[in-house]
């Protein structure tokens, strides 16, 4: 109320302190020359002029030439929040940053919770999973320190939980989002936030489609739209509008789901935020598909992928994408198709990796903070105990007891967390290394060559590629359970994956492996798949470009009682010849398997008392042309 009254105070004194033909240069004289400090205030008076950039940045130019540390403040944020209404993410995250770093020198805890949650809001609408997941986190640790939280900081809270499920909405977890958005919803209603009303309903209604419940999603939505339409929302009434059609879609409802679309979509054009934009063109594509009318969908899908691409929104690259496969997949050009599903699913693979490792980090993290929390509450009590001990008898032997507990536990604590840092490594290690023994262009290669075996009714050779297929499958599904194999077992893995590997070249790569007749292959222990990666590398780097006879020689032995020498020896083009080819292409085939195996190669040799090395000797004749490349792997015995 106070509010209120102090606004229309400050604009009657600023009119007759100033001239009536530079109104706004007086509003911000009078801002600056009188240091109001309230944001309240600030916001009553550049409410509408937020929407100007030249306005923002007068503000900014003009408090940072007073030391107006609060004008600047606001400045910065209303600078993130144009930014990012028109999906410039970068430069929204700087003016948020530097919004964040005059909250913290001005002391406002309140501002720097705002802007913490709407720097991670910008980091999300990227898929950037892991910055956005820190920055709510960040904001939502230090709301709850506040002891006496206001209506802004319960707003606050509420922000952080709402964002919060969107990332477990991004990461697939959507019975944790909902666990959010109803923590979150249960503070709007209680504050009567009707846009906050309206976004958590949004995205209740958002996780229950992904969960299969439409006529539950269905319900949300309109929820959502009537609080949007009671404020009036264009944001709002775009975001339902798709979503609603994309439920229909989901129903084949494609005539009402088009219908619905098309309502939004020359709102979404005018607002001309990308982010919505784009999602509005990729729904508009989809229901047009459905209905059969390919010319249009194309043209709408291609619209929205031109969009998502220029403003890096990775989650509608992805989504049309996928619906271009679908609509080339219908008219039989099923080379298009494939270009389109795979540069879907090479999208989904570049963010899904990192929100993998990120969601496993988060479930640790979150773990931990409730188990400190417990025993927190735990040595409380205990405290309480002490205490009535100590008022009734003085016994210091008490005490004692309950500071050596307090150390074992902390201890406890401390070990516990090294333990789990270390199971986290290790499984990201495995999911990793699967991931890169079963990529797609492997396991697609194969299976073409058993659907060519098969339509060519070579059943012998079928049913013996596709035994082979399935016993590395099995062992590679097997690998990402343990930590080491022996080696006997590792030779017998990378004899059927050049088996496999092969049949791409009919057959020309000379493979063979020549052990050390001392060595007991079924006592020697090394990570599993440890040597593929090299093979691979072999393979598509060196004999992949080469014509003529093709080798890959691999050489086991002991060359001292502490390791075991490992020689992969190929005749292909080298190095540099590859390196040159790699850097001609437009499209280059990328291997994290080398990198992978470094690592889990040194989690192997931290048990043990020596390390690993791994060499690398480009091959050449006296004339300096390439005759191949040789790998030479050392491995501790222990």
């Amino acid at each position: 109320m106070k509010i209120k009254i102090l606004v229309p105070l400050f604009f009657f004194l600023a009119f007759y302190s100033y001239s009536q033909d530079t109104k706004i240069p007086e509003e911000l004289a009078y801002l600056i020359n009188n240091r109001i400090s309230s944001l309240d205030i600030l916001d009553s008076i550049y409410y509408k002029k937020k929407q100007s950039k030249d306005q923002i940045e007068l503000l900014i130019k003009k408090s940072k030439e007073a030391s107006y540390l609060e004008g600047l403040l606001f400045g910065y944020n209303s600078l993130g929040r144009y930014y990012r209404g028109r999906s410039l993410f970068d430069k929204s995250a700087t003016a948020y940053k530097k919004a964040i770093k005059l909250s913290i020198e001005l002391k406002d805890t309140i501002s720097e919770v705002r802007n913490l949650n709407a720097i991670g809001t910008v980091y999300r609408r990227q898929d950037y999973v892991k910055k956005a997941l820190n920055y709510h986190q960040e904001a939502l640790n230090k709301a709850l320190m506040i002891k006496k939280p206001n209506n802004r900081v319960k707003k606050s809270i509420s922000v952080s939980q709402n964002s919060m499920g969107n990332i477990y909405v991004t990461l697939k977890q959507y019975r944790l989002a909902l666990n959010e958005f109803k923590k979150s919803i249960k503070t709007q209603k209680e504050l009567n936030n009707l846009l906050g009303l309206a976004i958590n309903y949004q995205n209740i209604g958002k996780a229950n489609q992904k969960l299969g419940n439409l006529d539950e999603a269905m319900k949300n939505f309109s929820e959502s739209l009537k609080y949007n339409n009671i404020l009036k929302s264009k944001v709002g009434k775009i975001i339902c509008g798709y979503s609603i059609s994309n439920v229909l879609i989901e129903q084949k409802k494609y005539k009402q789901a088009l219908k619905t679309v098309d309502t939004v979509v020359q709102m979404a054009i005018e607002k001309n935020d990308k982010y919505y934009l784009s999602k509005t063109y990729n729904t508009l594509g989809l229901a047009q598909f459905y209905l059969n009318k390919n010319s249009k969908a194309k043209k709408n899908l291609n619209t929205a992928l031109s969009i998502a691409l220029e403003y890096n929104i990775q989650a509608i690259i992805v989504e049309a994408n996928l619906n271009l496969a679908l609509i080339y997949e219908k008219e039989k050009n099923y080379k298009k198709a494939f270009v389109y599903y795979k540069k879907a699913k090479e999208g989904d693979a570049k963010t899904f990796n990192e929100r993998n490792l990120v969601y496993v980090s988060q479930l640790i993290a979150t773990y931990n903070k409730e188990r400190s929390d417990n025993k927190i509450k735990q040595l409380a009590r205990k405290n309480e105990m002490t205490q009535l001990l100590v008022t009734r008898n003085r016994n210091l032997w008490i005490i004692s007891i309950c500071i050596f507990v307090l150390i074992t536990i902390v201890i406890f604590s401390i070990n516990k967390q090294r333990r789990l840092r270390n199971e986290k490594r290790i499984l990201s290690l495995k999911q990793d290394a699967l991931r890169s023994q079963m990529n797609p262009h492997f396991m697609f290669n194969a299976l073409n060559s058993i659907k060519l075996f098969i339509i060519e009714n070579n059943k012998r050779k079928a049913i013996s590629f596709l035994n082979k297929f399935s016993k590395l499958m099995r062992k590679i599904l097997d690998a990402s359970s343990i930590q080491e194999t022996t080696l006997f077992e590792e030779i017998e893995t990378m004899k059927l994956y050049m088996g496999i590997e092969n049949i791409r070249f009919s057959n020309e790569i000379d493979f063979a492996i020549k052990t050390d007749a001392s060595l007991n292959l079924t006592t020697i222990k090394i990570p599993p798949l440890a040597l593929q990666p090299f093979l691979e590398n072999s393979i598509w780097h060196g004999l992949s470009p080469k014509k003529g006879v093709k080798k890959i020689n691999v050489s086991i032995e002991r060359i001292s009682s502490k390791y075991i020498q490992i020689i992969i020896k190929d005749n292909g083009i080298g190095r540099e010849s590859s390196a040159k080819i790699k850097a001609e292409k437009s499209i280059n085939r990328k291997s994290v398997g080398i990198n992978l195996t470094r690592m889990r190669l040194t989690n192997f040799a931290k048990s043990l008392k020596n390390d690993y090395t791994i060499v690398y000797n480009d091959l050449k004749d006296k004339d300096n042309i390439a005759l191949g490349t040789e790998v030479i792997i050392q491995i501790p015995l222990f």
